[in-house]
């Protein structure tokens, strides 16, 4: 076996995201992602098809961010979360939501790490 940790970081979004009313708009959101990925054996192909075409879930995140708006930052990542494991290869997954502009001295997040056998709360 060998593990990989593939990374998405600082992907820099605008998603309808909060309870508070000044949050009903898209407001910008970082997100941060670390799966790692279990192949039976080291890499020794230098071709796509040999491992995770992480596009998928970059594609995934910003489709949430067009298509949901989301009460917790909890839930967002467990969403995000569901994303990664779509692949069977990944067995585990941090996941880091960030709203960049809530207050002027600080950023505000939350982060989740989820394993194999993924079950949603």
């Amino acid at each position: 076996m060998a593990d990989y940790t593939i990374l998405l970081e600082a992907l820099e979004l605008r998603i309808r995201l909060g309870i508070h009313p000044h949050e009903v708009e898209p407001q910008r959101v970082l997100i941060d992602v670390a799966m790692t990925v279990r192949y039976p054996a080291a890499i020794d192909s230098d071709r796509i098809e040999a491992v995770l075409d992480y596009d998928y879930v970059r594609t995934g995140i910003t489709a949430l961010a067009d298509d949901r708006r989301f009460a917790l930052q909890e839930t967002l990542c467990e969403a995000i979360a569901a994303i990664c494991f779509i692949d069977p290869r990944v067995v585990e997954a941090r996941v880091r939501s960030m709203k960049a502009d809530v207050y002027p001295d600080a950023r505000i997040g939350c982060e989740i790490l989820r394993q194999r056998p993924y079950t949603r709360n």
